[in-house]
């Protein structure tokens, strides 16, 4: 097989995985995608990219695999299930997984690619939709020194920072681990101080100015407070995927004796708005678990 990779499959066509696909597109790659939406898979074809009806398919025609999809379950499906593309990958071929999982889950993962003579990229990402579609996100990531420099031009083109973090599978897990317990626990928080401000009678939009250009900031905060202004709840990270991955960092925490507080308080305040049926909507739905207050009306053009 070619070191040189310029064959990449994307599975998962979602706020991540259609900016890196259009990335591996401008930077000249062929790129063979699949998803089970078929709008979504239609407006990367118009773009130059390759439908494929299944990942089997798929994995038939790839030199690499890129998986975006939400979880872990996902991950096994299109790898293991009974379309599943890892069978039909040609030996030597990368599999790079980027669904946010438990690091005991993707240690097995590497395991069970290296005995199918598979290489295994584990590496999880962050950067939300606007830099995955300019090809700048973060990558967390962990593999062999071998399946790092065949994919040396394809992790050029899709992110502004590769983290090498060990040639251990998990070791990229374990780090995205981390980020999203204080990226979950910010969004919490902002969806606190802001619930206050409300019920205080503090000028919205006034509030986010001074706290985005004081001591109290953060990135969460300044990044996902506009939607709460704009009253636009359209997900682009959805509260059920803090309630999926504060799970995951609060069951390793459990496993390890090792208390975690914030990440408790603010998994149950996920956990919450889910059960009052926003887990579908944006993660600064949240916010709608606070009572007694009167929360911004949707704009009438909405976030885009």
């Amino acid at each position: 097989m070619s070191t040189n990779i310029r064959r990449v499959g994307v599975i998962g066509l979602g706020a991540m995985g259609m900016g890196v696909a259009q990335s591996l597109l401008r930077a000249g790659f062929t790129v063979h995608v699949f998803d089970l939406r078929p709008e979504v898979v239609a407006k990367v074809v118009e773009q130059g990219a390759l439908a494929a009806p299944s990942p089997a398919a798929l994995g038939a025609t790839v030199d690499a695999l890129l998986i975006l999809v939400v979880n872990a379950q996902q991950t096994e499906e299109v790898l293991f299930g009974e379309h599943g593309a890892a069978a039909q990958l040609l030996p030597g071929s990368v599999v790079i997984a980027s669904a946010t999982v438990s690091p005991e889950f993707a240690e097995a993962l590497g395991q069970r690619l290296e005995a199918l003579q598979l290489q295994f990229i584990d590496a999880p990402v962050s950067g939300g939709a606007a830099k995955a579609a300019a090809g700048e996100m973060s990558v967390m990531a962990s593999g062999s020194p071998a399946a790092f420099s065949r994919c040396e031009s394809l992790f050029d083109a899709i992110c502004a920072r590769l983290y090498r973090l060990g040639e251990r599978p998990g070791q990229g897990s374990k780090v995205k681990m981390i980020n999203q317990l204080l990226a979950g626990v910010h969004i919490a928080a902002a969806a606190e101080a802001m619930a206050l401000g409300l019920k205080a009678g503090c000028d919205a939009p006034a509030l986010y100015e001074v706290i985005t250009n004081s001591a109290g900031n953060s990135w969460m905060f300044g990044n996902r407070v506009p939607h709460i202004l704009e009253g636009d709840y359209t997900p682009l990270s959805a509260v059920n995927i803090f309630v999926k991955d504060l799970g995951i960092v609060l069951d390793y925490a459990k496993k390890s004796f090792f208390p975690l507080p914030l990440s408790a308080t603010a998994h149950q305040m996920f956990l919450q708005a889910s059960a009052a049926g926003h887990g579908g909507e944006d993660d600064s739905a949240v916010i709608k678990i606070f009572p007694g207050i009167a929360l911004p009306a949707a704009s009438v053009e909405g976030r885009s």
